[in-house]
């Protein structure tokens, strides 16, 4: 009985810390602190343990105290990490399996917070892209429902004292006032229910998340943005993980695995298979011409041809994140004129549908 009891609160632990979540760099500051420990010869348990210390959350001390537990007891590094692949995710953990097996955990570690410090570094400069254009956006609308709701229906009593005949843009406008005003309340409830759902479609219904990322993909100009970060991550992370020893059929799973886009999660999923089946990467990844590049196609053959697909690899992570930082750089000079006409139009709209009764009526009164 205790032995059924011992199990299931192990079961639990392990279950729990599952969805423990450690945020980039926190990841890159354990890679980068125990790389630099064990650099320095300080024996691997003692450099957790020092780390340990260093944490500050329950969350984190209780999942490190979990390794040295592991470590002291004869567990390998990447062994008590994959305990907790909600924390670590799976590329960091067999970047480490990979260094503790050929002797270069060392070298490994410092793949490992570079690569993460260059993840966050992408997913930073796309938030500081698109926060102009939200603002632009947010102040477009915010402005126009201002003069819709509270200082269109100011003026909507003198129209409706004088009986005069209105403009179909005043028409609209006082439908769309009395609309937001009356049931905006459901609108806005309606609205959120929607992204709800839609949200829980992406997340449970594999099919939506395929096609919403498809979609994501031909936007103009952003579908742009969005491959060329997906090419960066990708080649770069199958780059490294080849480069640590890691043979290519596993390395395109875990490429796959730690993927965000779901179609190219699938490409590499169909890759490996083919790679399992004696196929090159390169002929293979003719059958995705809307994911991945012809250089791309070529410069992966060259690499296999040549014997040194992984420095290959990460010469076009290089490459793709260099186009993805003039794409994200121009992104605000490219959609700043965009964003003007339509808040032009929407607040000329709306002044215009104001302006004109008001203009009419006082001819009228003059005649």
């Amino acid at each position: 009985m205790n032995k059924k009891l011992q199990k299931y609160k192990k079961y639990f632990s392990v279950d729990f810390f599952s969805y423990t979540r450690f945020s980039v760099k926190k990841q890159t500051f354990f890679a980068k602190r125990l790389s630099f420990l064990i650099k320095a010869g300080v024996p691997m348990l003692e450099s957790v343990h020092v780390i340990k210390k260093q944490a500050k959350s329950k969350s984190e001390i209780s999942v490190f105290e979990k390794i040295v537990s592991d470590l002291a007891n004869g567990q390998t590094l990447a062994g008590s990490l994959s305990r907790f692949k909600g924390v670590f995710g799976n590329f960091a953990i067999n970047i480490i399996r990979a260094g503790e097996s050929s002797g270069t955990l060392t070298a490994n570690l410092n793949y490992l917070a570079n690569e993460l410090r260059k993840k966050e570094m992408l997913r930073s400069k796309i938030m500081s892209a698109m926060l102009y254009p939200v603002i632009v956006t947010v102040a477009t609308f915010g402005i126009t429902g201002l003069l819709i709701v509270y200082i269109f229906p100011k003026i909507m009593p003198i129209f409706q004292s004088l009986n005069a005949t209105l403009p179909l843009s005043t028409r609209i406008i006082i439908f769309l006032s009395e609309g937001i005003r009356n049931y905006g309340i459901y609108i806005f409830i309606g609205l959120v229910l929607l992204s709800i759902t839609f949200s829980l479609l992406k997340k449970y219904v594999p099919r939506v998340r395929f096609i919403s990322d498809g979609i994501t993909l031909r936007v103009p100009f952003m579908g742009v943005i969005v491959k060329n970060y997906n090419l960066t991550n990708t080649t770069r992370t199958l780059g490294l993980l080849l480069k640590s020893g890691i043979s290519l059929t596993e390395s395109l799973v875990i490429t796959a695995d730690t993927t965000e886009n779901v179609q190219y999660k699938k490409a590499f999923i169909d890759i490996s298979k083919g790679v399992m089946k004696g196929k090159t990467v390169s002929e293979l990844i003719k059958a995705f011409p809307a994911l991945f590049p012809d250089m791309l196609e070529h410069m992966v053959a060259i690499g296999e041809k040549s014997g040194n697909l992984s420095n290959t690899l990460i010469y076009l992570s290089e490459l793709y994140e260099g186009e993805f930082d003039d794409l994200t750089k121009n992104l605000s000079s490219s959609i700043e004129p965009v964003l003007m006409v339509v808040m032009g139009i929407l607040v000329g709209f709306v002044a215009i549908s104001v302006i004109t009764p008001i203009y009419e009526i006082t001819n009228s009164i003059k005649k």
